[in-house]
């Protein structure tokens, strides 16, 4: 119940009863909403400035753990980068170089994406510009993946040929250093058994007793096991592959015949003495690309560098030939 108020009216000399007017009323609420709203403004607006709403923390929260995740993304694709860079220096000075391939220049391997503006999607946000350059590192890491990747690809490729290349060489001794009676007579100028004048010799004379075990020096396919060219007698060729091809003659038997396949040490004939052959002995030539070159170049895959010299030494006397 409101209080009722009074005034002492003097002349009357006596007390009246106080009547507000509704206009004073309609004053006084009006002015009391009025400072009612501007202190509540007041009151909101400084909370908003200093107290947190659940919305805005959670905003917050997730603002925080989005520049987390951006420091952990970019520090995987430095780590990526740095693999990746480390990766393609092997493969241009190391593997390129041993299998001969040319090196993958640098341009090439981080070269940029032109044409159309493939990041217009992500502009005119409040980070648009790290976005975009995320994603250029992004995408030009993917570049790079992919340009390495191929690389790696020709390099197994390289590999397999490479593979196959050294198993084809003639690279040991067709004739075991066991069953060597000697190293007669190596390739160059020597005397002629039959005539005793000087000519070339075009291959290397093994002696060993007739019979004794002959291998393939290298993996191929035999293309010739016969007799019918001069000089030679009973001999074997084999073609392996890369230009190379070897021979092997004054043959006493054969055990390949012509179009079989072979491997390196396997048994293909046995030490003989015929054709124009004085003793027996097996006469070794090998071919590259038609020319015939010096055998005593092609046994590192079974002499140790002691018989190796010997062997060396023994080839390069000025002697007589045995065919």
């Amino acid at each position: 119940m409101s209080k009722v108020k009074y005034y002492y009216d003097a002349e009357s000399l006596s007390y009246k009863k106080i009547e507000r007017k509704k206009r004073t009323t309609f004053k006084y609420a009006s002015l009391f909403i009025l400072a009612s709203i501007f202190f509540a403004f007041i009151f909101v607006f400084v909370a908003s400035q200093y107290v947190e709403s659940p919305k805005e923390r959670e905003l917050k929260r997730e603002l925080e753990n989005s520049q987390m995740q951006f420091e952990l993304l970019n520090k995987k694709m430095e780590q990526a980068e740095t693999v990746l860079a480390n990766v393609a220096d092997r493969d241009n000075n190391i593997y390129r170089v041993y299998f001969e391939a040319n090196p993958i220049p640098d341009e090439q391997r981080r070269a940029g994406f032109g044409g159309i503006n493939r990041y217009k999607s992500l502009e005119g946000f409040d980070n648009s510009k790290l976005i975009i350059e995320s994603n250029k590192r992004i995408d030009i890491l993917q570049k790079q993946i992919v340009v390495q990747s191929k690389s790696l690809d020709e390099i197994a490729i390289l590999a397999e040929e490479k593979e196959k290349l050294l198993a084809a060489i003639p690279a040991i001794q067709p004739v075991s250093n066991e069953d060597l009676t000697r190293m007669a007579s190596g390739y160059g100028m020597r005397s002629d058994p039959f005539t005793k004048v000087r000519k070339m010799h075009w291959g290397m004379d093994f002696t060993a007793p007739r019979g004794t075990p002959i291998y393939a020096s290298g993996d191929g396919v035999v293309v010739r096991a016969d007799s019918n060219s001069s000089g030679y007698g009973n001999h074997i060729r084999i073609n392996h592959g890369y230009g190379y091809t070897s021979l092997y003659a004054h043959l006493y038997k054969y055990n390949v015949k012509k179009n079989q396949k072979v491997k390196r040490g396997d048994l293909i004939g046995f030490v003989g003495s015929t054709g124009r052959s004085e003793a027996p002995h097996l006469h070794y030539e090998i071919f590259k690309d038609g020319d015939r070159i010096n055998p005593i170049n092609f046994y590192y895959g079974s002499l140790t560098a002691e018989e190796f010299n010997k062997l060396l030494e023994h080839a390069s006397l000025e002697n007589q030939s045995l065919d």
